[in-house]
């Protein structure tokens, strides 16, 4: 689960990480007020989307030479002029894609004075099997840029969970960032912080980019991009009411609620498996065969008929979905269930497209007998091979 930047800040500051003073708004008529509470001169006025890159973003409604996601106001009538122009537009970045995310919050946050900007982010290794601090010198909007480029300026500083941070991995990630007085001393606090708020939150990473040194020499969290483990979620009730579903999938959200692991892609083929191999598997044929996976949607081991039913549902109602492709291999999970769910979900949506599907294991010939007799136009499949040369031909 993603959360906006200033929630992960509210997060973070809650275990003691060095914050700047910010305010959220959803409309123009609050961002007076907010930038009125802040010390001021210089205020950040920024967009709150789940994507990355907002700085160099641009607005569709705004042509190519407008300012990006992320502006500095120097008066509170500037922040008041930023806002109007960016909430309620759509804002493009490298990692939205075309079709953009629209802008519903701004956070407006208290300037800072910068001296050097940094780079560092947790997450799992899953090389060492745990949690490791990322860190290099070059942080800021071009990291990206960097990991290509000039690897050898990112240092893995992997943490052990027996001891937790040491005074040694603190030396060793201060010697990463070149940090000397003030910075320093704060970074004694500061990297076992974020280490305590990834591990107690089951945090999936932790992005802080920049993290700054400022011109009194002290570290600050500038920006902050957090995601959360969503099998933990369940521990955490009050992560949980972070979630903005307006940022998510309509599809995705549908699935969650009838526990499918379902996401959405930019392919036009659906696909309905059982089990994350096979998934990945019957993505990788479709593409073999010179087509895009609209989705990847795993129906789990032990889904019931209407399980199944609810699935086959999100996937015809994708309008990029041109045909269908249900592949199951009975174990747990029996053909003939996946068959019955198929066929009631056909039977109340409609069948507008190409369907093919390939049953196989535990009950596949009660399966087939199910979908042949229900005098649905479905095309059955002998193996994943011609299950998939047979959708890509029927999309065409």
């Amino acid at each position: 689960m993603n959360i906006h930047e200033y929630q992960a800040k509210q997060v973070l500051k809650g275990f003691g990480a060095p914050v700047a003073e910010g305010v959220a708004v959803t409309s123009v008529d609050q961002v007076e007020a907010a930038a009125r509470s802040l010390p001021g001169p210089l205020y950040v006025v920024k967009s709150q989307i789940h994507a990355g890159g907002r700085g160099k973003g641009k607005f569709k409604e705004l042509g190519p030479d407008a300012k990006g996601g992320v502006r500095l106001a120097f008066s509170v009538e500037e922040a008041v002029s930023h806002a109007r122009e960016m909430l309620g537009n759509t804002l493009v970045t490298a990692q939205t894609g075309d079709a953009g995310k629209q802008v519903n919050r701004l956070y407006i946050e208290d300037g800072a004075d910068i001296d050097r900007e940094l780079y560092c982010s947790l997450l799992v290794d899953r090389e060492h099997g745990r949690i490791a601090f990322v860190v290099s010198t070059e942080g800021g909007m071009d990291i990206e840029a960097v990991a290509h480029d000039t690897p050898e300026k990112i240092q893995t500083i992997v943490i052990d969970p027996q001891t937790g941070v040491t005074e040694a991995d603190v030396a060793r990630i201060s010697a990463a960032f070149e940090l000397s007085g003030a910075a320093a001393e704060d970074g004694k606090t500061l990297f076992p912080i974020l280490y305590k708020a990834f591990v107690e939150t089951d945090m999936a990473m932790l992005e802080v980019n920049p993290l700054i040194v400022m011109k009194d020499g002290h570290l600050r969290v500038l920006d902050a991009k957090v995601s959360f483990d969503g099998n933990a979620l369940f521990r955490h009730a009050d992560i949980k009411e972070l979630r903005d579903v307006t940022e998510e999938d309509a599809k995705e959200i549908e699935a969650s609620e009838w526990d499918l692991a379902y996401v959405a892609l930019d392919g036009n083929i659906g696909c309905m498996v059982n089990g994350a191999g096979l998934a990945m598997a019957t993505m990788d044929i479709i593409k073999l065969y010179g087509k895009e996976p609209a989705n990847f949607c795993d129906v789990g081991g032990g889904a019931g008929k209407d399980k199944v039913a609810a699935a086959f549902k999100i996937i015809t109602a994708d309008p990029a979905v041109q045909g269908i492709l249900v592949n199951i291999f009975g174990g747990i999970m029996k053909c003939d269930v996946i068959a019955e769910g198929v066929v009631a979900a056909v039977k109340e949506v409609g069948l507008k497209v190409p369907l093919v599907v390939r049953l196989e294991g535990t009950n596949a010939e009660l399966g087939k007998k199910i979908l042949n007799e229900s005098g649905l136009t479905i095309q059955a499949a002998d193996d994943l091979d011609d299950a998939a040369q047979k959708i890509v031909a029927a999309v065409g």
